[in-house]
């Protein structure tokens, strides 16, 4: 058997502005492509099909068009929700998009019941409807679908809690997979999936975190011993625990300019004799260009002139390069924006960003000179610096100096550093105050970049 590994699609994202939808079609029509020429069996798109829980309707369009011309492949389509899409909305066409030999995973739901399990561990065919392999189909998960939280609970107690009933149920759904291989005489291969954070990947700036709850990454061991785990959310291609069979395949396109270098692929993964035989990397074609460029503003056209060379871009070329410049010699960006224009006009670029170097802004910012913009500050600074003026968060506790047994509690920058003493009262303290950091830091940025992508489609 042969299928596709492919995730994090995000159609309908905006990119500082731009629409990524001529993108997107030219990937579904080139994967469309290779899903004849490699004779694939079946397409595993492990989450994140939508940049947002709101997409446009072109995304949708797009998305539903995609699906009929693989039907008429007799290849089969298994999509499963990301922390992106929105489980309603998914769920919501998967019986009509069942005819049409695509499985919608939108949420795991509660395992006592066997249509559930059904759900969630069925049979894959080959493209002779023969039966070929056992997948345990496992979208993003949230906290409220495996486990509910119990009072007093420190936030060590939650995150072990958590990847228990994580593990839980991958084991529940692999033991359920184990008896279908049995019953059906056949030694199949057992595929599983996951839209999650491993332990010790190398994510990007368009990766949003997510925090199962109080669970920041799933250890790679705590998986069960299927012959292939195929994983989304992670934007780059990694294998996991150096393991050959548990892997991430990244986004199709680059979602973030830190990105732009990274070849984007699919995974083509080939069992035979019932057994994972090979994984091999797909590269998908750069459909538009984007890259960073880090000068001084003097030197700017001559670094724009070198990176268009070493990219193979001729400056007749109709397709423009999307551009993010990081200038290391200036304090002041007011004025900057017509003379990087002036400087790059002859060039087939497009500039969407333009930002001081970090190491400028920390030094303005030590002398108190410092007047950012919100597009040179990542998401963790802007929470940092709203947070800082928060009495909660920023100044010693009074109470703390009312009683020799109590602590300080001190925040400097973005975080809160508690040093507790004897005082057992002053420990739960500081660790509310972590978890309610942590709580507010998500909720933050999960706003932030989802009010941004409404006004970005609008």
């Amino acid at each position: 058997m042969r299928i596709i590994h492919t995730s994090d699609w995000h159609l309908g994202q905006y990119f500082y502005g731009k629409s990524r939808a001529h993108e997107h079609q030219q990937f579904l029509t080139w994967l469309i492509a290779q899903v004849k020429s490699h004779d694939v069996d079946a397409i595993i798109v492990a989450g994140d099909i939508f940049d947002t829980a709101t997409p446009p309707s072109y995304a949708r369009q797009m998305y539903f068009n995609f699906i009929s011309e693989i039907q008429s492949l007799d290849c089969q389509l298994i999509i499963l929700a990301g922390n992106h899409d929105s489980v309603s909305m998914l769920a919501e066409s998967k019986e009509l998009l069942s005819a049409l030999s695509t499985r919608v995973i939108a949420n795991v739901s509660e395992l006592d019941k066997s249509e559930n399990l059904a759900e969630q561990v069925f049979i894959l065919k080959n493209s002779n409807k023969e039966p070929k392999a056992v997948i345990c189909a496992v979208p993003f998960i949230r906290p409220r679908d495996v486990i509910k939280s119990q009072q007093g609970q420190s936030a060590s107690d939650k995150s072990l809690s958590l990847q228990q009933a994580i593990v839980d149920h991958y084991q529940t759904l692999f033991e359920q997979a184990q008896l279908l291989v049995k019953s059906s005489k056949l030694n199949l291969p057992i595929i599983a999936t996951g839209h999650l954070t491993a332990l010790g990947v190398t994510s990007s700036d368009s990766v949003r975190e997510i925090y199962i709850g109080t669970l920041e990454a799933f250890p790679s061991n705590a998986f069960p011993v299927a012959d292939y785990i195929a994983l989304g959310h992670i934007h780059r291609a990694q294998k996991v625990g150096k393991t050959e069979h548990i892997r991430y395949c990244g986004s199709p396109i680059a979602l973030s300019f830190d990105e732009a270098k990274h070849e984007k692929r699919v995974l083509l993964v080939d069992f035979e004799n019932n057994h994972l035989s090979s994984v091999t990397d797909i590269i998908v074609p750069c459909f538009q260009p984007l890259a960073m460029v880090k000068t001084s503003l003097h030197k700017l056209s001559q670094a724009v002139e070198k990176l268009l060379e070493e990219l193979n871009i001729n400056p007749d070329d109709s397709k423009k390069l999307w551009l993010d410049i990081e200038l290391v010699d200036s304090d002041r960006l007011s004025d900057l924006q017509p003379r990087i224009e002036t400087l790059v006009e002859k060039f087939p670029v497009e500039i969407l960003l333009v930002r001081r170097a970090k190491q400028i802004r920390q030094q303005l910012r030590q002398a108190q000179q410092e007047n950012s913009t919100l597009s040179e500050l990542t998401l963790d600074e802007v929470f940092s610096s709203r947070l800082n003026q928060e009495e909660y968060f920023s100044h010693e506790d009074e109470s703390s100096n009312k009683s020799s047994n109590k602590s300080s509690i001190k925040t400097q920058s973005n975080e809160v550093d508690a040093e507790v003493e004897n005082d057992a009262d002053a420990d739960i303290d500081v660790n509310k105050r972590d978890e309610h950091k942590k709580r507010l830091q998500t909720l933050f940025k999960q706003t932030v970049e989802q009010v941004m992508a409404k006004e970005s489609a609008q």
